[in-house]
């Protein structure tokens, strides 16, 4: 056998002197073989280092692969890889493995990820959609048992099981505490685009708190960006106006990062700022960075556990459930107005 191809049944075959037939059956325990044939046909793939292809012989046998197929926007965000962290641990007790793939937030990409997943003939499908992107190719899938979940924002076309933040009330608790503190002009930089379901629900909590005030919703406060460097112009832009924000409520966690280093590049310590989403070393930054903490972990258990729920045969009406967020205060989100725009 060539040193660099992969071993396959037949060389295990080879190895031991029977057929292909036979070491099938022994490694799959599906038909008669001697006790002396099976430690042999084990000690050989043991020495070839042979792997089966459990997916072609799920195929075979029609049964579904053991396999959890999981498809995020970008696999470098954090809240993500929490995520899957939580998967895993949940599933890993019922011999399940997790695959992710990375759609980019681009339907055609997400679309493309799911229909490998499915010809895989996973256990479970779990998506966190992209914007734009249709999921009633799903209903035939999801019809024939198939459990999937949708993580963070929920399906279109598509009705089951979704598992999301409180982005509304935990945005309105965050800019009503800047309110709180005594801000009237607060600034919303949010992500984008702005049709992301995340987006229009935590904008809205934050329109919420300003009406639950009494304070107008000023459009030109209201700005969006998708990496740091955008979220830093956003915020130098904001900080120019003529009638600038005193503080600051960053959509998310990248976003957060922009404005704290735009906030720090001109040296203005006068910014309150609240962030949704926590952020890696917050308490490390001067002042400690005061955030809308989403519950990753919390989401991932709970998804898994419908998801095995729906695998174990559970037929109850598909459910939203929505992950609670919390308050964290820090200090930079407690930076009083100054004392001019209370008066």
């Amino acid at each position: 056998m060539a040193a660099n191809r992969r071993p396959t049944l037949a060389d295990v075959a080879r190895e031991v002197g029977v057929s292909a037939k036979t070491v099938s059956r022994v490694l799959n325990e599906d038909g008669p073989a001697s006790a002396q044939t099976r430690e042999q046909v084990l000690a050989a793939v043991a020495k070839l280092g042979f792997q089966p292809n459990l997916m072609a012989r799920n195929i075979r046998v029609g049964g579904p692969d053991t396999t959890i197929g999981l498809v995020v926007p970008d696999l470098g965000n954090p809240f993500f890889g929490a995520v899957a962290r939580s998967i895993e641990d949940t599933v890993r007790d019922r011999g399940l493995t997790l695959l992710m793939g990375s759609s980019a937030d681009d339907p055609g990409r997400e679309r493309a990820l799911t229909d490998t997943f499915l010809a895989r003939r996973i256990s479970i499908l779990m998506v966190v959609p992209s914007v734009g992107a249709d999921h009633a190719h799903l209903k035939t899938h999801r019809g024939a048992g198939l459990p999937i979940v949708f993580l963070d924002r929920p399906a279109v076309g598509l009705a089951t099981d979704s598992v999301v933040s409180s982005n509304r009330t935990g945005a309105h608790d965050g800019v009503a505490h800047l309110i709180a503190h005594g801000h009237r002009r607060i600034g919303f930089v949010g992500d984008l685009p702005t049709r992301l379901y995340t987006r229009r629900e935590r904008l809205a909590g934050y329109r919420a708190a300003l009406q639950e005030a009494g304070l107008p919703h000023d459009r030109s406060l209201v700005t969006n960006a998708h990496d740091q460097h955008g979220a830093s112009a956003a915020t130098s832009q904001l900080l120019g106006l003529a009638d600038p924000p005193t503080a600051l409520f960053a959509g998310n966690n990248i976003v957060a990062l922009g404005i704290v280093t735009e906030l720090a590049r001109s040296d203005r310590k006068d910014v309150a700022v609240v962030a949704f989403d926590d952020v890696a070393l917050a308490e490390a930054l001067e002042p400690a960075l005061t955030v809308v903490a989403q519950d990753p972990e919390e989401i991932g258990r709970t998804a898994a556990t419908i998801a095995l729920a729906r695998l174990d045969g559970d037929r109850s009406r598909t459910r939203t459930v929505t992950v609670p967020t919390r308050l964290i205060v820090r200090g930079s989100g407690e930076r009083p107005a100054p004392v001019l725009q209370e008066a």
